[in-house]
């Protein structure tokens, strides 16, 4: 069964302010309704599971509210399940506000049966490297000192951002992956931070590819068509505000499926609908306007996942069955 990891809720708020969406115009940090997002947490929870995914939920720390975007923790080369002593995983080079979480991640993915080696170069997970058909694509930016400074206007000043993945941490992913070849995007808008907050890879193989255009670079732009424009469904600005790109994709029962957040138009459901996988739509709006992840930042990719009990340890067989969210919650 495929298999996913989630964080618990329960101490979501933020913090550190690192993103567009975490401050309001005049820099100050917004506030987190826990009702709501403990509430939009479950409902995408239990979504994903009536598709057929498994959960692994990471208990709540007090200290690190950035827990549930799972999606940044790393990145898993292997997509079927081999021994526990292979499971390699490349943990991420988070931001300094979130690398507390480096070490919660290491000890929980090594206790599932994987083997969490750290990234030399920043690096924030599958959100910057995204599988799609024959290649993968690996989105970076600008790395800048996160910072207010002056500007002419209301409020006098601005924040400044930038991106998360170092364009060096390329030679470390090629490796990974051959022979697959990985295609280099550059971002350039800080809204979109992250490559998965523009860009989705759907379908049984990965064959279709939301794009929001106007976030990439002229010359990633042109590089992207040019390697498969008649995959790109393109964004409208409105759809990508929402995080539309920011979408999980399952498959149950012989269909496929896309997870998408809320707020998607409805010429975008009938375009995804038309490749023949159907829209499933879950409100988690409380993460994106306050967080600035959606769906997809959400989840973290375990690949297929079996208790095949000469695979594993007793230990890490005891501690699956402990963490699986249908056990937690039923």
């Amino acid at each position: 069964m495929r298999a996913v990891l989630m964080g618990d809720p329960t101490h979501f708020s933020v913090r550190g302010g690192a993103n567009p969406h975490t401050r309001n115009r005049w820099g100050l940090k917004k506030r987190v309704s826990r009702e709501r997002a403990v509430a939009e947490w479950h409902a995408l929870a239990r979504a994903l599971i009536a598709h057929d995914v498994r959960i692994f939920v990471i208990p709540p720390r007090e200290a690190c509210p950035g827990l549930v975007y799972p999606a940044n923790a790393g990145f898993l080369p292997h997509a079927g399940e081999v021994p526990p002593q292979a499971r390699f995983y490349l943990l991420s080079a988070l931001i300094e506000s979130r690398a507390a979480e480096a070490p919660v991640y290491r000890e929980f993915l090594s206790n599932l049966g994987f083997a969490p080696v750290m990234a030399r170069y920043r690096f924030e997970g599958e959100a910057d490297f995204i599988r799609m058909r024959d290649v993968y694509l690996f989105t970076c930016g600008e790395i800048r000192r996160q910072r207010f400074v002056p500007r002419f206007g209301a409020p006098p000043w601005r924040r400044v951002y930038g991106f998360r993945s170092e364009e060096r941490a390329r030679m470390e992913l090629e490796p990974l992956v051959a022979p697959k070849p990985v295609l280099q995007i550059e971002l350039i808008d800080e809204r979109y931070y992250h490559g998965d907050t523009v860009l989705c890879s759907f379908g049984s193989h990965r064959e279709h590819l939301l794009a929001y255009l106007p976030a990439l670079s002229p010359e990633s732009r042109t590089r992207l068509e040019k390697h498969c424009a008649e995959a790109i469904i393109p964004l409208s600005k409105k759809d990508a505000e929402v995080y539309s790109a920011n979408s999980f994709a399952a498959t149950s029962g012989g269909r496929d499926y896309l997870v998408m957040p809320g707020g998607v138009s409805d010429a975008l459901r009938e375009r995804v609908a038309a490749t023949g996988v159907t829209p499933v739509i879950v409100d988690v709006g409380e993460f994106l306007k306050k967080g600035g992840g959606s769906v997809k930042c959400m989840i973290g990719e375990l690949g297929e996942m079996t208790d095949d009990e000469d695979l594993l340890s007793p230990e890490v067989a005891r501690f699956r069955q402990e963490m699986d969210y249908r056990n937690l919650y039923r």
